[in-house]
């Protein structure tokens, strides 16, 4: 993924230490998102009816994923063998539809490890750390930050999408110009289907720890 910097380490660095003090836990992100959508509601300075059915729909997503998601074998003993302090800090919005099927299986992989920390922070409310993370010059998430907490350095980022994700949406953007509904309705399935194994394999590699 891309990454366009405007400021020195130092700056970035203390941006994303910024968001991680001033950031969410997972339970009180999930708190937020559910409240959310029982309230007809929505992240972000837009309440469109759009975004809000979005973030209905990702409450429900969620709440799926978080009760029938599991990590595979390999992940969780690599994680769980994880001897470095590291934290986790994730840009989002309730209705973003690739959040919904990533942020469970990033919060499940912090669970395993009390050295991983994970907080939550809301893009358009962070637009500085945002533009520090782009993806192709856009403000794409979920967006994770990685962070070595002895090194006080960043050691990796990804997102928006799982890789094989992320290869499906370049194609049908080359072919057709932009994403259609109906695109956008067959990657939820792919997400339903892949059952958070690439994502799972992606932060194996993030992570190096194979």
């Amino acid at each position: 993924m891309e990454t366009i910097v405007k400021n020195n380490k130092e700056e970035v660095l203390d941006l994303v230490l910024d968001g991680f003090s001033r950031g969410m836990t997972y339970t009180e992100y999930r708190d937020l998102v559910n409240g959310l959508a029982q309230n007809r509601a929505t992240t972000g300075p837009e309440q469109l009816e759009s975004l809000i059915n979005y973030t209905e729909l990702g409450d429900r997503r969620m709440n799926r994923w978080d009760k029938t998601l599991k990590i595979s074998e390999d992940l969780k003993n690599e994680v769980l063998a994880l001897d470095r302090e590291l934290t986790f800090l994730v840009l989002t919005e309730s209705w973003c539809g690739d959040a919904a099927p990533s942020l469970p299986v990033i919060n499940k992989v912090a669970e395993l490890n009390p050295k991983i920390e994970l907080r939550i922070v809301l893009r358009d409310e962070n637009p500085e750390l945002m533009d520090e993370f782009l993806t192709k010059g856009a403000r794409s998430i979920p967006k994770l930050i990685v962070l070595d907490k002895k090194r006080n350095e960043i050691v990796g980022q990804w997102g928006p999408r799982p890789s094989i994700a992320t290869q499906m949406v370049e194609d049908f953007k080359k072919e057709r110009g932009h994403l259609t509904s109906d695109f956008k309705q067959d990657l939820q399935v792919w997400y339903n289907k892949d059952k958070g194994q690439n994502i799972q394999e992606d932060l194996l590699n993030l992570l190096a720890l194979k």
